[in-house]
Order: C-alpha cells, then structure tokens, then sequence
C-alpha cells in the first residue's frame, strides 16, 4: 500500500509534527512518501497535510486536487472548506458559531462594538488576522487584505483559556489539544513564514465541548451529502463564549495540524488505521 502526504515547497516534509504519523504507518507495513502538492502522484491514497501556501495559489491548489484519484479529505470538501464563509452556512443551521460577518472586497463593513478579529476567508495560520478597537484602522487593514474578509467579535475568554481543538478520525473522536491565543503579542513567525508558531499542549476537554464538535461534523456533513465517517481528518477548533457555552471557531478539514507531538503514540496509531482503510477502499 502506497501513500502520499502532502506538503508544499517551502515544507517538503512538514513541520514534524506528522513525525509520529509516518512512523505509524511504516509500522502498518504503509509505504509513505511526501511530496509537494502540484505534482502527479501515484498512490493509493493522498493524505493532504502541510500544504499551507494554497492561499497564495487557491485554484491552481484546487485543480491539482481535483486531478488526484484519491485525496482525503475529498475535493469538494476542500473547496467548500478553505472558504471560512462555510461558518455562515453552518449558524443557519443552527450551529453555535462565534458571529461571523463575510465581507466583499469593496464594501463598507459594520464592525461589532468592542473589539474584534478580522481575517482573510481563505487563509492559514492566522497570517492576515488582526485585533481591533479602532474601526479606521480596520477598514484600512481591510483595504490592504484586498480580498473577501471575516469580521468577528473577539471572545474575550480566549485570554484565559485559549482555544480548544478537537480531533476526530473517520469520524471518531480521537484527542485535543490547547491552543494559546493565535493574536497574542510575541508569537513568533515560523522559518518557513506560512503560519505562526502556536503555543499547544494536550488537552482534556470538557463534554459540551465534544458534543459541539460532533454536531458541527453531523451538519458539515449533511451540507456536503456525506456521512461524518467520510471526514478521514477532522479538528474542530471551539472557544468559550460570553455566556460560558462553547463555540465553533473553525472547523479545519483541509490541512490542519492534528497535534501529534502533544499526544501519545495512540493517536498517530488511529489515522494510521483510518489511513489503511480508505486507501484500501479507493
């Protein structure tokens, strides 16, 4: 059995963090390579993971993933996912998301009172989201992103606790980690300037926050006619809100770090095995 992880030029074998992962697998008897995406690949399966510098190139990424015959997660789940506007989508089916404004390049935005996040809609690793109180220096920030933007109020808890990312394997909750907060002063922007550093460590969450994440993965779902088990990866970043209830910050079924140097070996363990069923089903 042949398998692809999938990278970019400026990380041709990501950032380690997928170290345990490739071992896993080796163990299974896999035989795993890395390549950057954009180039053929013969495998079995093509597993995307540190493909991080897509926002600079977003549908010559796309195509490339609609050429693979085997991509995980699928093309159409990528498409709808490196568009951040999908939290629109999902609050209009009820799901608890921290308010989320899309923004056209061009327009003239309301901003929420106190203060709040703006971002690109297609980015990774934070690069491009700031915090603000001062509305003519958003606009300004807006202006110079020059593409469809978020606007968000900031959930002050975040301070405090962080974020809480969730990590599920072919639809099975797998282990969670704790994430600092990303628009903190003094985080350091990695060698590579795709993201920045991030402050993790594991994590034990608490159940409504579990419970959200296998919501937000069932309506994901149901948006893309699929079943939660067709998610061979999946993290589902939540926040606490104003009231203490959990929020979606993100849901990441492209490319995201799934924290393997903050679990145990167990983990690696489980992708390995939802990795070896897939690619044995394509």
């Amino acid at each position: 059995m042949k398998v692809v992880l999938a990278s970019c030029a400026a990380l041709p074998e990501g950032d380690g963090d997928e170290d345990a992962l490739v071992a896993a697998l080796r163990r299974d008897g896999v035989g795993v390579t890395w390549r950057p995406w954009g180039e053929p690949v013969d495998a079995d399966l093509v597993v995307l993971r540190a493909t991080w510098d897509y926002t600079e190139k977003l549908d010559e990424f796309l195509a490339w993933c609609d050429s693979v015959p085997a991509l995980a997660n699928p093309p159409r789940v990528v498409r709808w996912n490196t568009d951040k506007a999908y939290l629109v989508e999902l609050a209009a089916r009820g799901v608890p998301v921290v308010p989320t404004a899309v923004v056209e390049p061009g327009e003239d935005p309301v901003f929420p009172a106190g203060e709040f996040v703006v971002k690109p809609a297609i980015g990774a690793g934070s690069r491009g989201a700031g915090r603000f109180t001062d509305h003519a220096e958003a606009r300004k920030h807006l202006e110079a992103l020059g593409v469809k933007a978020l606007v968000q109020p900031y959930q002050s808890s975040v301070d405090a606790n962080g974020e809480t990312a969730l990590v599920f394997f072919a639809g099975e909750y797998s282990h969670s980690f704790h994430k600092g907060p990303m628009l903190a002063q003094g985080l350091a922007e990695s060698e590579s300037g795709l993201y920045l550093e991030e402050r993790l460590r594991g994590i034990e969450p608490a159940r409504r926050q579990v419970e959200l994440a296998e919501r937000v993965l069932d309506v994901a779902a149901e948006l893309l006619s699929l079943r939660r088990a067709d998610f061979l990866y999946a993290r589902v970043d939540v926040v606490e809100g104003e009231d203490g209830e959990p929020l979606l910050l993100e849901l990441e079924l492209t490319e995201p770090t799934l924290g393997f140097k903050h679990t145990g070996d167990e983990a690696a363990a489980r992708l390995s095995t939802a990795i070896r069923a897939l690619a044995s089903r394509s």
